[in-house]
């Protein structure tokens, strides 16, 4: 696998990490810590990662444009609106360490994107990309006509040989129903090239099954190339002639499991990207995620990031 041009979909929120009187503000997201960790792993190789999402025109969207850039993640595709603005959630953090969270996100930029967009030009705009990423709060946040237009343009674009990558990440919050949500998860995976499956998200949406339910279901779908992530526990890499179990990174020492799945997908696309075979790109994705939750936040330091395997 030879490719060089990545899309990441999805939304970026301002953060805010509240302890007693103390208020910290960053930048958070499920597919832009995807997409940062995938262009910090691949840009030397030449791979360009682009972000997709909708930002306003706001000092904090600037500052995740300049934030993102420095990063090497191209920004052309980002749509700016005049109206709306980025997203908000705050973390409460209590004296034992157990984190609150709470969403201001109703009426963000990244909830209108596709709202003004022709879909023949988005398309063409895509047509160049070998590879499409998004997660399910990626789907999750859209209304629901924006919502039938993505899977429009990732219909036309799998059309014209894009890999289309999607990676479960099931919030309830988010959903009016599990059933709406495996609806449109259906209609997702019936495009999908590889899926990266969080296996408790599985049974959040499905209900209690087993891993082999999850498997066939996912198959059912047309899925090639699905991986099962477990947390601490082995993944399985499955495709159409085998399946794998491969062991998670021992850790002593975890201070904050946030992105550990987010970065888990970086490093296992980062090696697919590059040349390398499955068991590989799952053994970087457990190298990867077992770092970064040795540190506090979601973005580990660029001088922490581990060294991949050999994926040629």
């Amino acid at each position: 696998m030879a490719l060089n041009r990545v899309a990441v979909i999805g939304e970026c929120m301002v953060e805010l990490q509240r302890k007693g009187e103390l208020i910290k503000q960053s930048f958070g997201g499920d597919t832009l810590n995807t997409a940062l960790y995938l262009s910090r792993l691949t840009h030397q190789h030449g791979v360009e990662t682009s972000y997709i999402t909708g930002l306003g025109t706001d000092s904090f969207s600037r500052d995740m444009l300049a934030q993102w850039q420095q990063e090497h993640i191209n920004t052309e595709l980002v749509f700016q609106s005049e109206e709306k603005n980025p997203g908000l959630y705050l973390i409460e953090t209590d004296d034992t360490g157990e984190r609150t969270f709470h969403y201001w996100r109703n009426d963000s930029a990244a909830r209108y994107w596709l709202e003004n967009i022709d879909t023949n030009a988005l398309v063409e705009k895509l047509t160049g990309f070998e590879m499409l990423y998004l997660s399910g709060i990626s789907l999750a946040i859209l209304p629901e006509t924006a919502l039938e237009r993505l899977f429009e343009v990732l219909k036309a674009c799998k059309a014209q040989g894009s890999k289309i990558v999607f990676d479960n990440n099931y919030r309830p919050r988010l959903w009016q129903s599990a059933d709406i949500a495996a609806k449109h998860y259906q209609t997702m995976l019936s495009l999908t090239d590889i899926a990266l499956l969080t296996f408790d998200d599985e049974i959040m949406l499905y209900g209690e099954h087993s891993v082999e339910d999850c498997i066939a279901r996912t198959q059912q779908c047309g899925v090639g190339e699905i991986v099962i992530k477990r947390g601490a526990e082995d993944c399985l890499v499955i495709t159409s002639d085998n399946c794998q179990s491969v062991a998670a990174t021992k850790v002593d020492n975890v201070v904050d499991t946030t992105a550990a799945g987010d970065s888990f997908s970086a490093g296992y696309l980062a090696t697919r990207l590059t040349g390398g075979n499955t068991e590989q790109a799952a053994k970087n994705a457990h190298l990867l995620a077992g770092t970064v939750i040795q540190h506090q936040g979601a973005i580990i330091p660029a001088t922490a990031m581990p060294v991949l395997f050999n994926s040629n």
